[in-house]
C-alpha cells in the first residue's frame, strides 16, 4: 500500500508538501498540486478523510443525537433526520445519526473525540444532562426541542401548547366538552422529563381548566398493539369521552381500529385527533385519522441551520424558535353526540 512518503518521492517533493497538498493546511502552487496528486493517482494513493479533517482542525460532520435507548424511531422521527441530512449537505457538512443514551457521559465520549464539529439533540428533557454538559464545553450545538430554562441555549422546537389549544378549540367547536389526552408517558419508553409530553399535558390541564371543560389524560405503550390495548381501557373508564387527542405516534392506528372493535363509529360515536403527528401515520389508521402535522422537515432544516451559523462563527443571534402545527382533516371528527354513544 503507497505511503505519503512514496507520494513525495515520486513527485520529487517534500513529505510536508504531501501534507500540505491532502490537508489544504498550506497553500501550493497549482504546479506542485498538480504533480503530487498525479503521483497519488500513479500509485493509487488513496486521502486518509478522517486525518486530513482532523490535520484541518475541522471535520465538517456533524451529529444528530438520538436517545434510542430510551425512546422508539417514528415515522415524525425519520422526517427529521433526512430533512437536516439534507441541510447539512447543502451546507457543505455530513450529518451522522448517532443513537446513544441521554447522558452525559455518553455526550462527553463523542464530543472529546474531536470527530464531530457540533451536535444537534433530540428528544430533549426539561433538564437534560446533555445540555449542561454541552454548556460547559467548547462544542457547539442546538436543540430541536427545549429544556425548562431556556436561557442562553440555542433551539427550534414544535409549538405544543399552541397545538393543545388549537387541536381544544377544534373538537369544542364540534360540540365535545368531555376529553381524553392520550400519550406515551408509561415505563422506561418515556425519558424522565421528556419535554413534548411534559409540555402537552400541562397545556391540556390548563386549557381545559379555562374553557370549563372534562379533560382526562391516558397512557399507553408505544406499538399498535399498545393502542388496542389503550381502547379497551378507554372504552371502560370514559365511556360519557366524545373527543380524544392522540400523541402517541406508534398507538394511534391501533388504538382506532381499536375503538371500533369495541363497537364505537368513527367520526359519529367519537372524535380522534392526532396530535404533533405525520401523515404517513394518519393514514395507516381505517377511517385515516385527523391530524395536526409535525413541523419536522422545517424544523430538522432550522437545526441544522442554527448549528452551523454558531460553526462558522456568523455571529447571528442564537435564535429560539417554535413552529405551529398544521391542521390535516382527516376522517375522524365530526359533531358530539349529545350524551356519548
Amino acid at each position: 500500500m503507497a505511503t505519503m512518503q512514496d507520494v513525495a518521492n515520486l513527485a520529487n517533493v517534500s513529505l510536508a508538501t504531501v501534507s500540505f497538498t491532502i490537508n489544504d493546511s498550506k497553500p501550493v502552487s497549482p504546479k506542485t498540486r498538480a504533480k503530487v496528486e498525479a503521483a497519488m493517482k500513479d500509485l493509487g494513493y488513496r486521502r486518509n478523510a478522517v486525518g486530513s479533517a482532523l490535520a484541518r482542525g475541522r471535520t465538517h460532520v456533524l451529529a444528530l443525537l438520538y436517545p434510542a435507548l430510551q425512546h422508539r424511531f417514528s415515522p415524525t422521527s425519520v422526517r427529521f433526520f433526512t430533512s437536516a441530512a439534507d441541510q447539512a449537505r447543502l451546507r457543505g457538512y455530513n450529518l451522522v445519526l448517532w443513537p446513544m443514551s441521554n447522558d452525559a457521559e455518553a455526550v462527553t465520549e463523542l464530543t472529546s473525540s474531536g470527530l464531530v464539529d457540533g451536535v444537534v439533540l433530540m428528544e430533549v428533557q426539561l433538564d437534560d444532562p446533555r445540555v449542561s454538559e454541552l454548556s460547559g464545553s467548547a462544542v457547539p450545538f442546538a436543540l430541536i426541542g427545549r429544556t425548562r430554562d431556556t436561557t442562553g441555549i440555542p433551539f427550534v422546537d414544535v409549538d405544543f401548547e399552541s397545538a393543545v389549544e388549537n387541536a381544544i378549540d377544534r373538537l369544542v367547536e364540534l360540540g365535545h366538552t368531555d376529553l381524553v389526552l392520550i400519550d406515551g408517558g408509561v415505563g422506561n419508553q418515556l425519558l424522565g422529563g421528556y419535554g413534548p409530553v411534559a409540555r402537552t399535558r400541562k397545556a391540556f390541564g390548563e386549557v381545559t381548566a379555562q374553557r370549563g371543560l372534562s379533560g382526562a389524560i391516558m397512557s399507553g405503550v408505544h406499538s399498535s398493539a399498545g393502542g388496542r390495548e389503550l381502547a379497551k381501557e378507554f372504552a371502560a373508564k370514559h365511556p360519557e369521552t366524545t373527543g380524544v387527542l392522540m400523541m402517541n405516534e406508534h398507538a394511534g392506528p391501533g388504538f382506532v381500529a381499536g375503538l371500533q372493535q369495541a363497537g364505537y363509529r368513527l367520526p359519529q360515536d367519537i372524535s380522534v385527533l392526532a396530535l404533533a403527528s405525520s401523515l404517513d401515520t394518519a393514514s395507516m389508521s381505517e377511517p385515516e385519522m385527523a391530524v395536526l402535522i409535525s413541523p419536522a422537515d422545517e424544523l430538522g432544516r432550522l437545526g441544522v441551520d442554527v448549528l452551523i451559523d454558531q460553526i462558522d462563527k456568523k455571529n447571528n443571534p442564537l435564535p429560539q424558535l417554535l413552529i405551529e402545527c398544521s391542521y390535516s382533516p382527516g376522517a375522524t371528527m365530526g359533531p358530539a353526540l349529545k350524551h356519548g354513544r
